[in-house]
């Protein structure tokens, strides 16, 4: 029978497969700095030779890049799911903002129920943690921070479905919501009743996750994403009849 001898698996191999799961599960982040040298070997147990391999091999593959004189970081590859010419369509036209918020409705809805159903206690104290520093920007006004507390908020559901494929890609989505791509968050923000609103939606959210209530997240998710989608089309339709409106009142005055 074709048995072949066991050899015992390098310690570069074994920590090369502990950091390649800890990008995989998120844990590491896209432009998170790894601990010095020092610091990683001995959280590790390894001789520094041993890390020096591992780091050199994930550097060589593209997980991990140096930056002189600043240390080892998770490569920044978010974004690399679309090309340059997609984004810019997306950008331009309507119809791939509300693909993008009904393609969130389904995805982050499923996420939510996972969360509910299989995050650990941690996930759901990180989420617990964000809805309060999201209460605490609503009381100071700050729509930039509320804005980016809520993206935060989002991808930590995603994170506690603990489902790498879809952490991965909805991470990428979220980078060019960021960007401000699809639309501008922090226009959301700044308007009271639009701020009162998100606010209860995302404590709505926050409630059924700790229950563990998998069925109440996803419709808390769902219900919040339609709400976004209505406050865009709304949005977008005010913006038409202003355009329409000025164009009108130009043709009356050329025509004086």
């Amino acid at each position: 029978m074709p048995f072949e001898k066991v050899h015992p698996e390098k310690l570069s191999a074994t920590v090369v497969r502990q950091i390649e799961k800890l990008i995989l599960r998120g844990i590491l982040r896209p432009g998170e700095r790894l601990p010095s040298e020092r610091e990683l070997s001995e959280k590790l147990g390894v001789s520094r030779p041993s890390l020096r391999e591992a780091v050199s091999e994930l550097q060589n593959r593209g997980l991990l890049e140096s930056r002189a004189g600043a240390g080892i970081y998770v490569t920044d590859v978010l974004g690399s799911a679309f090309s340059e010419a997609l984004i810019g369509l997306f950008a331009g036209h309507d119809e791939a903002v509300f693909d993008y918020l009904s393609f969130r409705r389904d995805m982050e809805g499923l996420a939510a129920q996972r969360a509910a159903d299989h995050g650990t206690e941690t996930d759901l104290k990180v989420i617990a943690e964000l809805m309060a520093k999201m209460e605490a920007a609503h009381g100071k006004r700050n729509p930039a921070e509320e804005a980016r507390l809520d993206a935060d908020f989002h991808l930590a559901i995603i994170e506690a479905s603990h489902n790498v494929i879809m952490l991965h890609m909805m991470r990428s989505m979220y980078q060019l919501l960021r960007e401000g791509v699809f639309y501008n968050r922090q226009v959301m923000f700044r308007q009271r009743n639009t701020r009162e609103q998100l606010l209860e939606q995302h404590k709505a959210i926050n409630v059924a996750l700790q229950a563990r209530d998998g069925r109440a997240a996803r419709v808390a998710v769902e219900a919040h994403l339609g709400y976004v989608e209505d406050a865009l089309t709304a949005d977008r339709k005010t913006a038409r009849n202003e355009l329409i409106a000025r164009q009108r009142l130009m043709r009356e005055t050329e025509n004086r």
